[in-house]
């Protein structure tokens, strides 16, 4: 059975761990601390870890999936994600990634295939590196910045008060959404997302 490839996104170092920008790649932690993984580094220039999905104690394994975090700034995610691909042998239609979503509410996980980037700079370097739009995205909600703040500054900023205990919540629903997807498929998956 062919692996997807699972991807969060978010920028390189300890500088910028707790940024809204991050929350794909704290969503990818997540996966890896629920499945005993370690994220290791990759030629493809990615720490990544080969998993498995949906398999309780004593059934039959689950479904098998790379996940990934780019070790490159947001801007240039487009380059470890083809190379991850081609490595793994990964089709197009296996590939997830997980992004941070202004125009989603704080608190929603959102999923879809395709669609355009958002004036997001790192879906926008995937496009260009696999050619196409058509990929699947759990969308994590950051809502809009405050008042008159420049959407840059926003993202490049950890959560506010209010949010910062809301925000494990919002880690765990976007890797239920992830898992639901390589279990369930879009649809069922959407049904599940977009009726709470």
């Amino acid at each position: 059975m062919t692996a997807w490839l699972i991807v969060g996104l978010g920028n390189p170092g300890p500088s910028y761990r707790g940024h809204r920008h991050n929350i794909g790649a704290m969503v990818v932690d997540e996966l890896a601390a629920r499945t005993s993984a370690s994220l290791r580094s990759h030629k493809a220039r990615a720490a990544a870890s080969e998993v498995r999905f949906g398999a309780p104690a004593g059934a039959a394994p689950g479904h098998r999936a790379v996940i990934a975090t780019p070790l490159t700034y947001m801007n240039e995610s487009g380059g470890p994600v083809a190379g991850l691909l081609s490595f793994y042998k990964i089709p197009l239609e296996k590939l997830i990634v997980i992004h941070d979503d202004l125009d989603i509410a704080f608190g929603d996980v959102r999923l879809k295939l395709g669609g355009g980037e958002g004036g997001h700079n790192g879906l926008r370097s995937i496009t260009k590196s696999v050619g196409t739009r058509d990929y699947l995205r759990v969308r994590v909600g950051i809502g809009r910045p405050p008042g008159r703040m420049d959407a840059a500054d926003y993202v490049l900023h950890d959560f506010a008060g209010p949010e910062r205990s809301e925000v494990p919540l919002l880690i765990s629903d976007a890797a239920d959404a992830a898992e639901s997807l390589v279990g369930e498929g879009l649809v069922a998956a959407q049904q599940h997302w977009h009726s709470r």
